[in-house]
């Protein structure tokens, strides 16, 4: 079969390891364009990589019949104009984290996407990878027994000592669980099932930031959005869990997530990346142990979940990070929001079911 071609709207920070794996370690996908309203961005990636076309706007990318898949690389709350857009050209979209700022944006992309019969889906990618996936199938062989509950945590103290340009991360679609919240319920539903209700309690400890990070050193940030949100999930398996965000800590460590099953007790690692350590404790060891990974991808593999899209794309298969999993996501995070606001239980509409594993696929760059 031939190439996959990809189109990519923004090429801010986190463009760079997505040009990298896909011009490298994915073999069956090429970027042939990209855009951004900052058009020097676009013109180093170009020169960089060697990439064929630089589109004066996205409505120019969105217009290439040579372009097959869309990659959204805008800030969060610019998700929903650049897919939607992407769809009614007619193209598949993948997205990076979140779907979109809302849920009723999610929705309507969603709608787009079926009415069409277009491809939707996105970040993250990183529970494909070597850690989560051997996770997955250490639960699947019994290692833990009956899971019956998971904790997630992430805690630090905001981006604004480090990032460039952070103040996004305080705007509506920002905040710890919006931002990082991805990442722990997209790894835990892939572990545990889907969630059917949630409740939370939320609050913003600061009225502002100050960037102390080049080169808007200085520079004072409103915060629109929660920086300190708890989340209760019940599980459709009957799996009760609780995930902590915060940008409002001092910690010497940002991320935990752990699974209690009736055996044992599995510490999966951060879902943020692809990697291990992965541990498990059982009580005729007393101790943890280090279990080895069982699957490729153990390195920074984003672009991981666009190239299997691109392959189910082309095959007509199921892609393991589709919309019907971005969107439960979304719709858990909002649900988040909502409970707090309401202070109580919130139901959780959508409904997601677990795609099939990754193989052990010793052609790394390819797909099944």
């Amino acid at each position: 079969m031939s190439k996959v071609k990809i189109g990519i709207v923004g090429v801010g920070a986190i463009s760079g390891i997505y040009l990298e794996n896909i011009s490298n370690m994915f073999k069956e996908i090429e970027v042939i364009g990209v855009c951004d309203l900052i058009r020097t961005k676009a013109e180093c990636a170009v020169e960089k990589y060697n990439i064929p076309k630089l589109y004066e706007t996205m409505y120019d990318l969105f217009a290439d019949d040579e372009v097959d898949i869309i990659l959204n690389l805008t800030r969060p709350y610019e998700h929903f104009e650049v897919s939607s857009e992407a769809l009614k050209a007619g193209k598949n979209v993948y997205s990076e984290k979140p779907l979109a700022a809302t849920l009723e944006e999610g929705k309507t992309l969603v709608t787009l996407a079926e009415e069409k019969g277009l491809f939707l889906g996105g970040a993250p990618d990183t529970f494909l990878g070597a850690g989560i996936q051997t996770c997955r199938k250490l639960i699947e062989d019994d290692f833990i027994g009956t899971p019956i509950g998971a904790a997630a945590f992430m805690i630090c103290h905001g981006h604004e000592s480090w990032h460039p340009d952070p103040a996004f991360y305080y705007q509506h679609g920002g905040g710890p669980m919006m931002d990082m919240g991805p990442y722990y319920i997209t790894a835990l539903i892939n572990l545990l099932g889907g969630v059917k209700s949630v409740a939370s309690m939320s609050k913003a400890s600061f009225p502002t930031r100050t960037i102390t990070s080049e080169p808007l050193s200085g520079t004072v940030v409103n915060v629109d959005v929660p920086t300190y949100v708890t989340g209760l999930m019940q599980f459709d398996s009957g799996v009760i869990g609780t995930i902590f965000t915060t940008f409002d800590v001092h910690y010497e460590t940002q991320a935990r997530l752990e699974i209690y099953g009736t055996k044992g007790t599995l510490i999966v690692p951060d879902p943020n990346g692809f990697e291990g350590p992965i541990k498990l404790l059982r009580p005729e060891q007393g101790e943890y142990k280090e279990m080895p990974l069982l699957f490729p991808y153990s390195e920074n593999s984003r672009a991981l979940g666009l190239a299997d899209a691109a392959k189910a794309i082309q095959t007509g298969r199921n892609a393991r990070a589709s919309y019907k999993q971005t969107y439960h996501v979304l719709e858990i995070l909002e649900s988040f929001n909502k409970s707090s606001a309401e202070n109580q239980f919130i139901d959780i509409k959508s409904k997601f079911y677990i795609e099939k594993p990754m193989h052990d696929n010793l052609l790394k760059g390819y797909f099944e």
